[in-house]
């Protein structure tokens, strides 16, 4: 199965494009939305945004805030199949408890099929095996605005998805969490990670990662003598995926 992650960003459609062609033409698309109150508006951007970048049909699956989602009701006992599926963005501890209890059956099912898995933003974070899902504090010190703790303040790492190895932290460029990555990779709290600019794509296939759109992606690794070790990627290139 094919996975990508989107860092956010509403500026431009090619992010989406290699995920829509790769759920197939004319396919549906499911775009999983935890509800914080305004779900259908989020819905009709997303849905908007997927039909820009080829013909599908987008449909909503909405989780209430502080509910749980169920892949085998949302995606196989659906009346129409589901091809593909987006996580989309929001408050990142909300999407991972919505999904902490299906994890594995998720994996599983999306592995299973075949299904192509996409993540915008949140839906990038939560991706990974050791999902970074917020906070803004280590050990008391800032690294990155508060604004983007997403109401936590230590930075937290979770369960994941399992679909990538490496942490994903999003909205690096515009939103200053690079930093938030280098610490959480520094503390071994995550093997390595990505942290990718708004507009922009990592799309992981077989042991290869390769970056599309408009910005960068920061590749953080453990240089291993307590620091870290940062490359930069630009549209067209890739890194290893270990």
């Amino acid at each position: 199965m094919s996975t990508f992650l989107i860092g956010g960003g509403w500026d431009t459609a090619e992010v989406y494009e290699p995920f829509v062609r790769a759920v197939g033409e004319d396919r549906r698309i499911g775009c999983l939305i935890v509800d914080e109150g305004d779900g259908a508006a989020q819905f009709e951007r997303y849905a908007g945004a997927l039909r820009k970048a080829g013909p599908c049909t987008p449909v909503p699956l909405f989780v209430p805030l502080g509910g749980r989602f169920e892949p085998e009701e949302a995606l196989e006992d659906a009346p129409d199949a589901i091809g593909g599926l987006l996580v989309c963005g929001g408050l990142t501890p909300a999407y991972q408890e919505a999904l902490a209890d299906c994890r594995e059956r998720l994996a599983g099912l999306l592995a299973g099929r075949g299904m192509p898995y996409a993540g915008f933003s949140a839906g990038a974070a939560v991706a990974a095996r050791r999902a970074v899902v917020g906070g803004w504090l280590v050990d008391g010190v800032p690294v990155c605005p508060e604004e983007t703790g997403e109401d936590l303040a230590e930075v937290e790492v979770r369960a994941g998805l399992g679909l990538v190895p490496f942490a994903v932290d999003v909205h690096a460029a515009q939103w200053g969490t690079l930093a938030r990555l280098v610490g959480a990779v520094a503390r071994g709290e995550v093997p390595y990670g990505v942290a990718v600019d708004e507009n922009t794509l990592v799309t992981v296939e077989g042991g290869e990662a390769r970056v599309a759109g408009r910005g960068r992606v920061h590749v953080v690794r453990p240089d291993g003598g307590g620091g870290v070790l940062v490359r930069a990627c630009r549209a067209g290139e890739g890194f290893a995926v270990e």
